[in-house]
């Protein structure tokens, strides 16, 4: 199989949602039944790559048959559900932190195996208590008689530093930040590695609620029936996924054209466009000997 990694990085707030409320958020975001983990759907994220893409002819052998085809068939290019990486979570020190657990490093590791991209040491497991950084002048780092520790949201850890972390950071920043040496630096100061029971916490506690309402025109009161809590990804989350290239219609110079062309520029994944949200820079992976 040809693939490869592309990164979503949110800069508004995104809401991949559901359709559906689950308790008292009456739309959440998209989360695997299995794990909790937010996802964006791949057939979301093809769709606007596709209207996106102003190349006619070109367009639908990469993308498929539209609506409008007097024939049916696939693409060359699909996209799987691009899963949460980095999720910011609000810090004591240096602001807010790239959070991350060792469950979802290796299951980026084991995706990647499909595309040649270079290829990292896993993270390893850590305790409920502790959690990795990846450099010794970390802005998240708080120290006091000696100890050095990180507070997220109201949770404490102990922070110690981790070699593996450190070949990550040095992979990363260059592929989510390309010639931004600032978010590079930024990046690598609030990268933070807690175990992945303290992550499906975060997961579950971390993420924007935002009630909404809609105004009666003439006494600009709530309507009736009319008020309603969503759920999105905060700004800073960032997510990945694999691009999957056959050799159907178009081959693998013309999708890579195509989605270089489509990057450029940020776009808008989810829903409530009309109020900015979901608008995201997309990175593809750097291949290994690129």
């Amino acid at each position: 199989m040809d693939a490869d990694v592309f990164f979503i990085h949110a800069m508004t707030p995104l809401h991949p949602g559901t359709g559906q409320g689950i308790g008292v958020i009456d739309q959440p975001v998209a989360r695997e039944s299995a794990t909790g983990v937010p996802f964006l759907p791949g057939s979301s994220i093809k769709g606007v790559f596709r209207s996106e893409c102003e190349r006619g002819d070109l367009a639908q052998r990469v993308y498929g048959a539209d609506a409008q085809s007097r024939e049916t068939f696939a693409g060359s290019l699909q996209f799987t559900d691009a899963r949460v990486l980095f999720l910011p979570v609000r810090s004591l020190n240096g602001l807010f932190a790239w959070v991350t657990a060792p469950f979802m490093l290796q299951r980026f590791l084991r995706d990647t195996l499909l595309s040649g991209s270079e290829k990292l040491e896993a993270v390893p497991d850590l305790d409920n208590e502790e959690c990795f950084v990846a450099s010794s002048t970390s802005q998240i780092v708080n120290q006091a008689n000696d100890e050095r520790f990180v507070v997220l949201e109201d949770v404490q850890l102990r922070a110690q530093e981790s070699p593996e972390l450190s070949q990550w950071r040095k992979h990363l920043r260059k592929v989510l930040f390309p010639g931004d040496e600032n978010g590079q630096n930024s990046f690598e100061d609030r990268l933070c590695v807690v175990s992945d029971d303290v992550f499906s916490f975060f997961l579950e506690t971390a993420t924007e609620v935002n009630a909404h309402i809609q105004l009666e025109e003439e006494t600009k009161t709530t309507r009736q029936g009319a008020l309603w809590y969503e759920e999105t990804l905060p700004p800073e989350s960032i997510l990945y996924g694999l691009a999957i290239y056959s050799p159907l219609k178009a081959t693998r110079q013309e999708v890579e054209d195509v989605l270089q062309d489509t990057i450029q520029s940020p776009l808008q994944f989810g829903g409530n466009a009309t109020v900015g949200q979901g608008l995201c820079w997309v990175r593809l992976g750097e291949r290994e000997g690129a």
